[in-house]
């Protein structure tokens, strides 16, 4: 995966809403003939001048193809075809119309371009309605490009807070206007009286032949009607045979893509619910789970928007390709741990096991965001840093001083923790929660807390030495680190989820922080990291201490000064 599918992403959104705008002012258009085919006739003198220059024409015209182009590849791509309704509602729409659009746009677009003249609303309307044939597309392409822009706004909105306190306003709006837009064709036709006359078609143009409104710069007389009828037809056909060999095309790839991957190994995929599905390369977790009609939480419909269809992947997490920027920066917005992945987007070549981390029920009126606590146990190293003398410091300087020295603290903390492998879990106050271990194992976490602890140290000296001039004393910290079992997860309110740990472990670390101001040291650091670090800490003395909320004593090694830690394993 690539920054392409993020692009595409943007490019169908964008095109697509281009497309609705363009629909909806169209319609709308179309249900001013309640008042009057002038008024209609205005509007379109006001309107059409966008679309036919050349950003206009570009847009739309651009906006069709690339949104057709992106459906083609879209459906190339899908292993399954097993999807939700509204999803495979939405696919044959949206292909159907092009086919349905294609004699419309021959008679007005292929007219206007090819014939050098403009039709008006008058000649147009009744040429549909006095047509049974035409007037049957028309209202099946009304009924099939309407379905299609409600369908993709709603599901493309529903996820926005807002909107849905609005759309149950909305609904009225929906149907009310293709039924006006039906209505105002019925008054039309009767106001043209298309339905009492009997006419045949080329009898009606010619008595409409005066109503086109030929250019302005142009010299020529009445266009002659002859080669109207072949000229469209050829427009025509060329629309639907690009269409339907594209199609095609696009079909028999699938196919042979398909058949080509099921030739290599499977996928096995073990779901938490016990079964073993099996899938082929390319596969998302999120078609591998639909091909075996497994209900699973999707509420955008795996276009990587939501995080709905969210998995912790257990066995196989480390071996799976990493994310594209569309799922990271989708990850990035809930605080996901790094074993979890999105099932959309997410395609093993090897074997896993994954648990959904949201109900399969789930729907866009839950309260599907989380609070609280959402994690798993694991093995992980805290280690707590905070900034000694902060009080005593707040009080001598004025805030501004403070809050400029505090930011370049974190700043150099957070540095530190990224050069090492460590996470910033959380601040308080003047310190912050280090986990370490959580994407390299606990005892390279074990490793990693060290460099970490040393580089802290360091980088605490160097801005001793850049802000001399403004401390009355060098700034010092205290540092406490220990490892264990803890629950690591998405934390917090909603708004603002921080992924952290909560344990004993974790409360131990802040113990043993506190512990090195009653032991006049700057580091105080568990056996059981030294021993998973396989470190030697001879040099240091060692000492059993009793923590505040643990029973049994804990065997600790002191440390004055972390640049003294052997880190060279």
């Amino acid at each position: 995966m690539s920054k392409l599918t993020l692009i595409e992403r943007r490019l169908r959104i964008s095109t697509g809403l281009i497309l609705a705008t363009y629909i909806i002012a169209h319609l709308s258009n179309h249900t001013l003939g309640l008042i009057s085919l002038e008024a209609m006739e205005s509007m379109r003198r006001v309107i059409t001048p966008f679309w036919r220059s050349w950003f206009g024409g570009l847009l739309i015209y651009g906006s069709l193809i690339t949104h057709f182009v992106l459906a083609l590849m879209s459906l190339y791509r899908r292993t399954t075809l097993r999807m939700p309704i509204w999803e495979l509602a939405q696919m044959l729409l949206g292909l159907s119309i092009i086919p349905l659009l294609a004699g419309h746009i021959g008679a007005t677009w292929g007219a206007r371009v090819l014939m050098g003249f403009d039709i008006n609303y008058e000649y147009s309307l009744s040429g549909i309605l006095s047509n049974d044939w035409v007037l049957a597309r028309q209202g099946l392409l009304l009924l099939v490009a309407w379905s299609h822009v409600v369908i993709g706004l709603h599901f493309f909105l529903r996820l926005f807070r807002w909107y849905r306190g609005w759309k149950l306003h909305l609904y009225p709006i929906a149907i009310l206007i293709p039924l006006l837009v039906v209505l105002s064709m019925g008054r039309i036709g009767l106001e043209l009286g298309v339905w009492a006359q009997d006419n045949d078609m080329p009898a009606f143009l010619e008595h409409y032949r005066n109503q086109i409104i030929v250019p302005e710069d142009s010299n020529a007389a009445t266009p002659d009607f002859s080669p109207v009828k072949p000229a469209n037809e050829l427009l025509h056909d060329g629309i639907l045979i690009t269409f339907y060999t594209l199609l095609l095309l696009t079909l028999v790839a699938r196919s042979i893509r398909i058949r080509n991957r099921k030739r290599n190994s499977g996928v096995i995929i073990k779901h938490i619910n016990g079964q073993v599905l099996k899938g082929i390369p390319g596969q998302t977790i999120l078609e591998i789970i639909r091909a075996h009609s497994i209900p699973h939480a999707s509420l955008c419909g795996g276009r990587g928007r939501c995080t709905t269809c969210r998995v912790r992947v257990g066995q196989g997490c480390f071996e799976l390709e990493k994310p594209s920027p569309l799922e990271k920066f989708a990850l990035q917005r809930i605080g996901a741990a790094p074993n979890v992945r999105l099932a959309c987007q997410t395609r093993p070549l090897m074997p896993i096991e994954i648990t959904p981390l949201m109900p399969a029920d789930l729907n866009v009126d839950s309260e599907w965001r989380e609070g609280g606590v959402s994690g798993e146990e694991r093995e992980i190293v805290a280690l707590f840093v905070d900034l000694r003398g902060s009080s005593r410091f707040s009080e001598r300087h004025l805030p501004y001083d403070v809050l400029f020295i505090l930011n370049r603290f974190f700043l150099e903390m957070s540095d530190a923790l990224s050069e090492s492998h460590g996470h910033y879990a959380q601040f308080e106050g003047d310190g912050l929660l280090a986990l370490y271990g959580l994407e390299r194992g606990l005892q390279q976490g074990c490793r990693d807390v060290l460099r970490g602890a040393t580089d802290m140290q360091n980088r605490i000296n160097e801005l001793n030495k850049r802000l001399k001039n403004e401390l009355k004393e060098p700034l010092k910290i205290g540092i406490g680190i220990h490892c264990g079992q803890a629950i690591v997860g998405t934390m917090g309110p909603p708004s603002a989820p921080n992924y952290s740990a909560i344990g004993d472990c974790v409360n131990a670390a802040a113990r043993l922080q506190v512990k090195t101001k009653e032991l006049g040291c700057v580091l105080l650091i568990s056996d059981e990291v030294v021993q998973n670090a396989a470190a030697d800490f001879s040099q240091f003395q060692a000492q059993q201490v009793s923590l505040r909320g643990k029973q049994q004593t804990v065997k600790i090694y002191t440390v004055e000064n972390p640049l003294d830690i052997p880190i060279g394993v």
